[in-house]
């Protein structure tokens, strides 16, 4: 089989499999400057620490516009993936005016009005894609990630806001992406800093954690994103991320997803100790993750280089199956042209006062947001 891509082109043979998660700084350095030039990466993902703070509106603005055109000028490329995390609550990146709307278990009943809004206002940042909505079902009370991130404690609940917020947030040109698959709920363990494992039987995981994803996966959504646990009576042992029983078994043939599929953050800890090993790249090449996100908060992104060179030797001792990545690349390459591509406009504080009323606000001043998690928090 003739593969899309030339092998011997190295590093941007496979660049665009790859997010990349900038350096802190609202200025692109030289790290990013080389990494962007050589990978020609699928895009990049932004955190709070790329925004200019403590400065007015107007000014921020002009320095995020010129990020934006100078990452899209070391890509070389027009169709560029500008993501963020932007759920609300605690995970909120860009600074005021932009709405700083609360955490998504308050705002439910109003779903469509916030999809809405943060489409609007991120769109006028040059975003096309938000890692929203969580559609994780918050049914362990003793969860120290998702909790009030999560629209609910049933699939129901979870499911009637995240359907009318993800359609609204599109509908401003903004894609969504489902998060955190196959479900991050009944965790009691943070996979920023270690590996959940979900030890629930084939019924119940269907039944609750596979509900919301398969109400909303099936066309509504373009994007899902995956979750580094262990299902051990699923696949015993394997992190969903890295998962072909997960991913392609059941995502793929089960629900029917046929969109792009991208990882969490690979520099957190639930897997960060496994990434300098050949078969994790082996791996994850052959569960299906179309797009693998490597960001600068958890982890040194010059990784990335290593692991394509791990994926290239699979693909010449076989170990990797090219009629995956094949897929993969036709994939990421048919999302890439059918993103919007946004300029980074003002938007009048007639509209900030609007959208403020819209729906419950986080409280800023605890508006200390943690910035770790790739696409996610």
């Amino acid at each position: 089989m003739d593969l899309p891509f030339d092998l011997g082109a190295g590093a941007a043979s496979l660049g665009h499999r790859f997010l990349i998660g900038l350096q802190p700084g609202h200025v692109l350095g030289d790290h990013d400057k080389r990494l962007l030039s050589l990978l020609r990466p699928a895009g990049v993902v932004f955190f709070r620490a790329n925004f200019q703070a403590g400065v007015p509106y107007e000014e921020w603005l002009g320095t995020h516009r010129q990020l934006v055109a100078d990452i899209r000028e070391h890509i070389g490329r027009d169709e560029v993936i500008f993501s963020i995390d932007h759920e609300g609550g605690g995970v909120l990146r860009p600074p005021a005016p932009i709405t700083p709307f609360a955490y998504a278990r308050r705002w439910r009943e109003n779903a469509a009005d916030v999809g809405h809004a943060m489409g609007r206002e991120l769109a006028s940042l040059g975003f096309n894609v938000n890692f929203a909505p969580v559609l994780d079902v918050n049914s362990n009370p003793d969860n120290p990630v998702i909790g009030r991130r999560s629209f609910g404690a049933t699939p129901q609940e979870v499911t009637e806001a995240a359907r009318p917020f993800l359609h609204a947030m599109q509908a401003e040109g903004v894609m969504g992406c489902l998060k955190h698959f196959p479900g991050h709920g009944d965790t009691s363990v943070d996979s920023h800093y270690g590996l959940p494992v979900v030890d629930v039987d084939a019924k119940t995981f269907r039944q609750r954690e596979l509900a919301p994803f398969r109400e909303l996966a099936n066309g509504e959504a373009r994007m899902v994103m995956t979750a580094h646990i262990v299902f051990p009576q699923i696949d015993p042992g394997t992190p969903a991320t890295m998962s072909r029983t997960i991913l392609q078994d059941i995502l793929r043939n089960e629900l029917g997803f046929g969109g792009v599929v991208v990882s969490d953050d690979l520099g957190m800890k639930a897997i960060s100790s496994m990434l300098d090993q050949p078969e994790t790249s082996i791996k994850l090449a052959n569960a299906g993750c179309d797009l693998l996100c490597m960001c600068a908060y958890w982890a040194d992104t010059g990784l990335i280089l290593r692991i394509i060179d791990n994926i290239i030797a699979g693909i010449r001792d076989g170990s990797v199956a090219e009629t995956v990545l094949e897929q993969s690349h036709q994939r990421v390459t048919k999302l890439l042209s059918e993103l919007p591509r946004h300029g980074v406009t003002a938007l009048s504080d007639v509209d900030f006062t609007r959208h403020a009323g819209l729906a419950p606000l986080h409280d800023n001043s605890a508006r200390k947001v943690a910035e770790g998690g790739a696409a996610t928090v």
